[in-house]
């Protein structure tokens, strides 16, 4: 198992930044995953980890040894693309045998590499066909399994199983999980999924904008963000927010006015300062609004129900509370109701999250 660690690593292409000094140690066996919206630069860190991208200044350290100017290929480390990248006119067969080819392995070893890596990834009778004659999910399991052959020390996946539909992609995180547990290699996964992030990752860094916004296990992120941003990323839906106002302050403690859900008097445990008369945002996530009553009459508000998805075991009301974004609640006991129904509901304010004008928390 390995450990790797970027410090202050940039990334310009002539005048143009895209990556601004990101420092992140991976520890080894670690399953990280870098997360943010399109453009943020995580599959460019990914790249240039990987050596496919030249590092603009900054250095990355493998096992403590400066990897910075270092070809790809001595790196030790196996990549999957989002395509698989398989040779078409070779055989399952013929695509795992080839990295060891190049490798100068004997027959033997090839052979006994081949059987132990089709094994575990459930392509043994497959190893005889062509690339074209395999599902996404088998032609994905291939490419995997052409990285793990080769034994690196670090695996690195650039979104895999976007190019999937929705029950592969749940059949290939199992597989990841599993490889994961089994091999015990340090595994860095790009995505931008974040179900794939919540559910695969012991760690997650939030990127924007080719910074890093916040690095934590998934439930740290999402019940304790360091920001707006996360808050609002990490989370399906995402996270209400909801303007608010500092009626008055007290010791340890605010007092909020909510105009948006004509709520006075919501009283919040604060440590930061904070001034009266401040304008903040208030965040509340769709599952932690609660029948009207069970809440007592201070924080309760209306809505109208503006649209709903019905799945079964929970529903997702969109309720028009008088502003251009609606409010979105999760209902676990489903019920039905019409659209225009007035409905009631309340929060509590131990699930309530604060945030200043620049977007940043008050704890």
């Amino acid at each position: 198992m390995t450990s790797l660690r970027l410090q202050n690593v940039k990334k310009s292409y002539e005048h143009v930044n895209v990556i601004h000094g990101i420092d992140l140690t991976i520890n080894s066996g670690e399953f990280v995953v870098f997360v943010g919206p399109s453009g943020c630069g995580k599959s460019t860190l990914l790249r240039m980890i990987a050596g496919l991208e030249e590092i603009s200044s900054g250095q990355l350290l493998i096992e403590e040894q400066d990897m910075t100017q270092q070809p790809a290929t001595e790196r030790g480390i196996a990549m999957v693309f989002q395509s698989y990248a398989l040779y078409p006119n070779m055989t399952v067969r013929g695509n795992l045998a080839y990295p060891l080819e190049v490798m100068k392995k004997s027959k033997a070893e090839i052979n006994e590499a081949i059987a132990q890596t089709a094994a575990r990834l459930h392509l043994t009778e497959l190893l005889d066909r062509l690339p074209r004659a395999l599902s996404g999910g088998q032609r994905q399991r291939v490419a995997i399994g052409r990285a793990i052959i080769r034994h690196p020390r670090i695996f690195l996946f650039d979104e895999p199983l976007s190019n999937l539909d929705a029950e592969l992609r749940l059949q290939m995180r199992i597989e990841i999980a599993r490889l994961h547990a089994s091999l015990g290699n340090t595994m860095i996964y790009v995505t931008h999924d974040q179900l794939e992030a919540m559910t695969l990752a012991d760690r997650i860094v939030v990127l924007r904008q080719g910074r890093i916004e916040q690095v934590g296990a998934p439930l740290t992120l999402y019940h304790d963000p360091d920001n707006l941003f996360v808050a609002g990323f990490i989370g399906s839906p995402k996270m209400n927010f909801l303007r608010a106002e500092i009626s008055a302050t007290g010791e340890g403690e605010v007092q909020l006015r909510v105009p948006e859900l004509k709520i006075e008097g919501l009283v919040l445990k604060i440590a930061a300062d904070c001034r009266e008369g401040q304008t903040v945002t208030l965040g509340i996530r769709p599952e932690h609004f609660q029948p009207a009553a069970q809440t007592p009459d201070a924080l309760r508000f209306h809505g109208e129900l503006a649209y709903g998805e019905m799945l079964g075991h929970t529903n997702y009301l969109y309720l028009d509370i008088g502003r251009e974004q609606m409010l979105v609640v999760e209902e676990r006991e489903a019920t039905t109701r019409d659209l225009g129904t007035q409905v009631e509901l309340g929060f509590s304010a131990a699930h309530c999250l604060l945030f200043d004008e620049q977007g940043m928390r008050l704890r």
